[in-house]
């Protein structure tokens, strides 16, 4: 991982408008996108999923995200919803409605999260969670795919000198409430036998906000919640991450189970901007590619060959809008997490199939 950037002003700026969402208020819904201003397909198409009826008829997509989380989602010093979780819900509501702008940002906790989806509250949850065999058995929820492959790993205090978090024994470890965080934390020390005292929080934010007054001695999270609450401290180079991954997160967007055809909106979405991102269709140049004479992956991903869109229930441009709206998945990437970000992340995991090195993004083929 590439050492974290100093904090500017802007993110001072971002701690406070962070600590300000904390409470879980729901956005104020833009104005709905015109019927006669969306892309959609023909009025007779036969759309058997009841979440796209909705989103239709409501001209705006209800899209979970975190309460406020650095990189992934957060409101700027503007009140404006920034980040990798909030660009997947941009390319969402451009490839339902023909707009980025279609979208109302709904933050919940972890507690909240699954509530707000299965009660309707939100029609999708692109929330940093991990996908489960005991969230995805209980058979009202589905995941529909994998945008984000984390670990979770260990902060501590550069002054401690710890090498390890096997060093952490009879240590105050802040940690979550009501996530897989929790249990994999209190795994990990039983499996060794080490004995630590954990200070249980009700958000990410009260963790990293506990840590900060000394209140523990580690926060544990996902290696890249931690190196978003790295970059909001007064001095992120006293802080390290400490080299142990105690768990496997894969991160992915949920909706609720028995909707197939709005599952696949989904996971297609996401696959359009991950295989966009392999065929070099970029932000800047997918309107010209749809234009000319592109390769056959390029034509089929971008609307100009097959019927792929309507047979989701969606425009044959959903592809193209979604990827005009922010990019691929590598500049979705890149923007929020990488190297033009201030976390400065390394793709790691999080490379293309056929990257070098290589990692595990893999898009399904479209044809």
């Amino acid at each position: 991982m590439s050492p974290i950037r100093p904090m500017t002003g802007l993110s001072l700026a971002l701690v406070l408008a962070i600590s300000g969402c904390s409470r879980g208020e729901e956005v104020r819904a833009p104005e709905p996108v015109p019927a006669a201003d969306r892309m959609l397909p023909p009025q007779d198409m036969d759309i058997s999923s009841e979440t796209l009826k909705a989103v239709r008829a409501r001209g705006v997509l209800n899209c979970g995200v975190n309460l406020g989380l650095v990189g992934f989602a957060f409101p700027d010093n503007r009140g404006n919803w920034q980040g990798f979780d909030v660009d997947f819900c941009r390319a969402t509501a451009a490839a339902v409605l023909g707009s980025p702008n279609a979208v109302r940002f709904v933050p919940l906790s972890a507690e909240a999260r699954f509530d707000a989806l299965k009660t309707g509250r939100v029609d999708v949850l692109w929330r940093n969670t991990s996908w489960t065999m005991s969230r995805d058995a209980k058979g009202d929820l589905s995941f529909a795919g994998i945008n984000y492959y984390d670990g979770q790993g260990f902060m501590v205090r550069r002054s401690l000198n710890l090498a390890s978090a096997v060093e952490l024994n009879g240590a105050r470890v802040c940690v979550q409430r009501g996530s897989t965080t929790e249990l994999n934390v209190e795994d990990y020390f039983r499996a060794r036998s080490i004995e630590f005292k954990p200070v249980i929080v009700e958000t990410e934010e009260a963790a990293r906000q506990a840590y900060s007054r000394e209140e523990c001695d580690a926060v544990t999270a996902d290696i890249s919640a931690l190196a978003a609450a790295r970059s909001t401290l007064p001095s992120p180079q006293q802080h390290v991450i400490l080299p142990d991954v105690i768990s496997k997160e894969p991160l992915g967007p949920v909706v609720r189970r028995g909707d197939d055809q709005w599952t696949a909106v989904i996971r297609w979405t996401l696959n359009a901007l991950i295989l966009a991102e392999e065929l070099g269709v970029t932000k800047a140049n997918v309107a010209k590619l749809a234009g000319e004479g592109a390769e056959p992956r390029v034509s089929r991903l971008l609307g100009v060959e097959g019927e792929f869109g309507p047979s989701l229930g969606l425009s044959r441009t959903w592809a193209r809008d979604a990827i005009a709206a922010g990019g691929n998945y590598g500049e979705i990437f890149e923007r929020n997490l990488g190297n033009q970000s201030t976390l400065d992340l390394a793709r790691g995991l999080n490379a293309q199939w056929n990257a070098q090195p290589s990692g595990l993004i893999y898009a399904l083929p479209i044809r």
